[in-house]
């Protein structure tokens, strides 16, 4: 059947109007491309840009009647969506340690002043400002944890922390990385590590009578000569010459202020015939822990009529084995030098097994307390903090462990010093059957055989009552007695002065470290790094910024390289993962759909204007 030249002609018409609007439609859609195009080409140079690619899909056919049947007509093509391309752009060098970069997967999160709004980017130009806010280009402030202080003192306190995964200790809530002044505070001195090698040949100097010494007369006070010949209060102004001892060995130690101070310890060596032929092949070391007696401040000096032995922290005996390995030491203290109420000086002088009111008597120096690492203790009160001058507790008294001590003297906490040579004690008290240094002055007349009533049954039991740990552990490195030369092996101490930052740096795991003109290194921040289960539904907010939509999902937080996030590399930016030649290949491509759209249109109008021209 032949259809009339009017509806012919309707037919003919609709037929070029769907291929109009399906030209126009490629146009469309081609002219978005292009714009996706031309802004990741105009980003080629933006810092950690993620290029976008659009991807297109055809529109709805049309259902056309055909000879075989029922046929479909396209009718165009519409944007499907336009995703981001969050492939891994290069990094490049800077001089900055404040320029990060990610390598692998993971945003930097950022949040504006004083909201509670977070962004995230991959954008890791950042610098301080002026209130020590680590910050965006936008001003919005990088998120992180405060890192846990690492603090080898026994006395120290720490806070409840995280341990991640990295090893890193931090604490709390990611929050803005900001650095408050710029400077690391003063810590006071809590741990002294001194080895020493004592020359085994060295000469009894302390012991020995007269002046010059005379080695073959002992003064008969052998484990305390050093302390006894010590004066605080001596007319040069050196309260130990240098003919009293074998070796010295120095550390400077800081109050909490930050101040140094002098610690020094003298040894020499028990020389006693009577000593030496008891000892069984042992060898045993006198020593005292000192400070400058200006810079002791212990408040019960302030009232003593005798301050000969200010500055001594500590006094005992070393025991090395024939071998020249330390195995035991013993350690005196002064924990309390008033026997009254409330700390009161008494008016007479002790009686047995009370203080006298005179602190540089030897029956007033008792055994020194542990701490919780097994070392001695000793108190360093160099700020004069009142009730910081002992060592002791209320539970001390309570417990009967001390009975001598006055608890009120100890109400503050003192500025404990622990004193390690090499050896600790795995239990908290000692073993031995000596009170006081007392006891130890006198141990002589049992060796010896002197007057008065002998309390042990032998030389040997005499030696074997010197005060020592119940529990030894020994170090790998240790003080020892051989024959070649007394020196200084090893010493160190954890206190230091204030200091000022003097550069950053960021590790591999987001640590932010800073490194002080004290010489410390601490780590500050570690940075807060987010990925989320659906990168491409993040939204693009402008300035390399993106926020969260419900279809990418919540941020997951953590530290770098941990959970499948990147790590962090300092003095680098990513670069913009734009790849010129892909875009103008995909330029070129867009193009000539733009220009066949065109032509379609063209072609399209041509044939209208001839059906128009037939319906005439």
């Amino acid at each position: 059947m032949i259809l009339p030249r009017k509806r012919r002609s309707k037919g003919v018409y609709m037929g070029l109007s769907a291929s109009m609007y399906s030209a126009t439609s490629g146009l469309k859609a081609h002219g978005e491309d292009m714009t996706v195009i031309g802004n990741n080409i105009s980003n080629v140079s933006t810092i950690g840009y993620k290029a976008s690619r659009m991807y297109f899909e055809d529109a709805l056919s049309q259902e056309v009647t055909t000879a075989s049947g029922v046929g479909q007509v396209g009718r165009g093509v519409s944007v499907g969506t336009v995703m981001g391309d969050f492939s891994q752009g290069s990094l490049e060098s800077t001089t900055e340690s404040t320029d990060l970069a990610i390598g692998g997967n993971g945003f930097f999160v950022v949040s504006p002043a004083g909201q509670e709004l977070n962004y995230y980017t991959r954008a890791g130009n950042f610098r301080f400002d002026e209130d020590g806010f680590l910050v965006s280009p936008q001003g919005y402030r990088l998120q992180g944890w405060a890192v846990q202080q690492q603090n080898s003192s026994a006395a120290a306190s720490g806070q409840t922390t995280e341990v991640a995964a990295t090893g890193v200790q931090i604490r709390g809530v990611p929050q803005d990385i900001k650095l408050e002044n710029f400077q690391s505070p003063p810590q006071a001195t809590s741990r002294v590590d001194m080895i020493v090698n004592l020359d085994s040949k060295s000469m009894d100097s302390s012991t020995a009578d007269g002046d010059p010494p005379t080695v073959t007369a002992y003064d008969g006070t052998p484990f305390t000569a050093i302390f006894d010949a010590y004066d605080a209060n001596s007319v040069d102004g050196v309260p130990l010459g240098d003919s009293r001892y074998a070796y010295q060995s120095t550390i400077k130690v800081y109050d909490d202020n930050g101040t140094s101070h002098t610690l020094t310890v003298f040894m020499d060596p028990i020389l006693d015939p009577d000593v030496v032929d008891s000892a069984g092949g042992k060898r045993y070391w006198e020593y005292i822990v000192t400070v400058p007696p200006e810079d002791d401040n212990r408040e019960f000096w302030l009232a003593q009529t005798d301050t000969s032995k200010r500055g001594i922290l500590m006094a005992g005996t070393m025991t090395f084995n024939a071998a020249g390995q330390m195995e035991n030491m013993s350690g005196f203290t002064i924990n309390n030098p008033y026997s009254g109420t409330g700390g009161v000086p008494p008016a007479a002088p002790a009686t047995a097994g009370v203080f006298a009111t005179n602190a540089s008597r030897v029956d007033n120096w008792t055994p020194a307390n542990f701490s919780q690492n097994g070392y001695p203790i000793v108190t360093a009160n160099f700020l004069g903090a009142e009730n910081s001058s002992i060592t002791a507790t209320d539970e001390d008294v309570l417990t009967g462990n001390i009975p001598q001590i006055d608890p009120t003297l100890a109400r503050n906490t003192p500025s404990n010093i622990e004193i390690n040579f090499g050896i600790r004690n795995r239990a908290t008290t000692w073993g031995g059957g000596l009170d006081n240094l007392g006891d130890l002055q006198t141990l002589v007349q049992d060796i010896t055989g002197g007057t008065g009533a002998d309390v042990y049954a032998s030389p040997q039991e005499a030696l074997d009552s010197i005060n020592g740990f119940l529990s030894t552990e020994i170090s790998a490195l240790s003080t020892t007695n051989y024959a070649t030369g007394s020196t200084t092996i090893f010493q160190a101490q954890d206190g230091y002065t204030a200091g000022f930052l003097q550069n950053l740096s960021v590790d591999r795991d987001g640590v932010i470290t800073g490194r002080y003109s004290n010489g410390q290194v601490l780590q500050l921040f570690a940075l807060t790094l987010a990925t989320f289960n659906n990168n491409y539904a993040l939204y693009r907010e402008g300035g390399n910024l993106f926020s969260e939509t419900r279809s990418s999902g919540p941020p997951i937080t953590g530290l770098a390289n941990t959970g499948g996030k990147g790590s962090i590399a300092s003095n680098s930016l990513e670069q913009s993962n734009v790849d010129l030649a892909t875009e103008f290949v995909k330029m070129i491509t867009t193009e000539k759909g733009f220009q066949a759209n065109s032509k379609t249109i063209t072609t399209v109008d041509q044939m209208l204007t001839v059906l128009i021209q037939l319906k005439r």
